[in-house]
């Protein structure tokens, strides 16, 4: 079975995880701006700009021959629960017969759930399934520990785009590891690589750091958000995504009544502000802010889809929190129209009110 799926983040992950259950996988090319023209001449022109860079990669996808699509659903008013209707009635109407695999929550839909299951466990065992699940899960874990150092060292090296050279090899060391001891010396070659880097040294107090929240597709692939956190790296702030990879393994695979995860701890932080389930990851957003505030953040990127009726609703709510917990934040709307120049001149803008907020607390 030939299969593809959107890209994401460290795409590598799913990559492992289908070839590992025999499947022949078609890798969409990491989105271009040739994958967004695509996406965009063939999607409605209000949808929101996530389907429509989804829909570019698979249009790359099945002219690359994937048959089978595999993607996760939505929920509440967020039309991510009806792309799958609409990609598979566009592709369609292009002369391409696709199967699609939507996965949602276990304990949402449980039927559904292990039919999906069954397709593409394919001849592997469940006892296989199980190990190769618990393999990726532990992938994931140790590609989103460097990650979060690849942020933390970028704004202090020596040589300008060290960090991000060094990241894209790590994933490289990864890509070929299928056991855990495999795993483990891509892990401690990464960690050398990254011990290797020459930074500066900087003193405590004037260490920046941001957080970055938002519509899960925007702030985690960097493709399509501007490259935010190396831009922001390169401007001289440590970064810190609200969404990884790892952490929404953690809050899907875990019943509710049993999940102490940090997710959980994010949506009671967020529950004053949003305190009903509105789709989507606006009550996320919202938590975050409030969880960044708490741990001494100096400000928060927030980025959203432009359309997306989510992060309207908690784009409505940031003054409010900026205001009692004291955090600035910047609200970057994105579609296919978006200026780099002008997003870049803003958080320039939005890093310096901060430095000389700093500076004036600091004096």
């Amino acid at each position: 079975m030939k299969i593809s799926f959107p890209y994401m983040g460290t795409t590598i992950v799913y990559k492992k995880l289908l070839e590992m259950l025999g499947h022949e996988v078609i890798m969409p090319p990491k989105p271009s701006q040739k994958t967004i023209n695509l996406g965009v001449k063939y999607s409605p022109e209000f949808a929101c700009f996530p389907l429509k860079v989804i829909m570019g990669s698979y249009l790359e996808a099945v002219e690359q021959g994937a048959e089978v699509l595999i993607t996760s659903g939505g929920h509440g008013p967020c039309r991510a629960g009806y792309y799958e209707q609409v990609h598979r009635r566009i592709l369609a109407e292009e002369g391409y017969q696709v199967d699609f695999l939507v996965f949602n929550s276990m304990f949402k839909d449980f039927k559904t759930f292990k039919e999906n299951m069954l397709k593409v466990k394919g001849k592997s065992s469940w006892l296989k399934v199980a190990h190769v699940l618990g393999l990726i899960y532990y992938m994931t874990k140790k590609l989103d520990a460097l990650e979060k150092q690849v942020q933390k060292i970028r704004p202090y090296e020596v040589k300008k785009g060290d960090t991000t050279k060094v990241w894209e090899k790590i994933q490289v060391l990864f890509d070929p590891a299928s056991t855990k001891k495999e795993m483990d010396r891509a892990f401690q070659q990464g960690q050398e690589l990254l011990d290797g880097i020459l930074q500066m040294t900087v003193p405590e107090e004037r260490k920046i750091r941001i957080g970055i929240v938002g519509e899960i597709y925007v702030v985690m692939e960097s493709s399509i958000n501007m490259k935010m956190e190396e831009l922001l790296g390169n401007l001289g702030a440590e970064v810190e995504r609200a969404q990884y990879l790892s952490q929404w393994i953690e809050y899907n695979a875990i019943p509710k009544s049993i999940n102490f995860t940090h997710e959980m701890e994010i949506l009671k932080k967020g529950e004053p502000y949003i305190p009903i389930n509105i789709g989507g990851h606006a009550k996320q957003t919202v938590g975050h802010i409030v969880d960044y505030a708490e741990r001494g953040f100096d400000g928060v990127i927030h980025l959203m889809p432009f359309g997306c009726l989510p992060e309207l609703v908690s784009q409505s709510i940031v003054p409010k929190i900026s205001e009692e917990m004291g955090i600035p934040v910047l609200t970057l709307s994105i579609d296919e129209q978006t200026g780099t120049a002008n997003s870049l001149t803003r958080v320039e803008a939005f890093l310096d009110l901060i430095r000389g907020k700093r500076a004036k607390k600091i004096s």
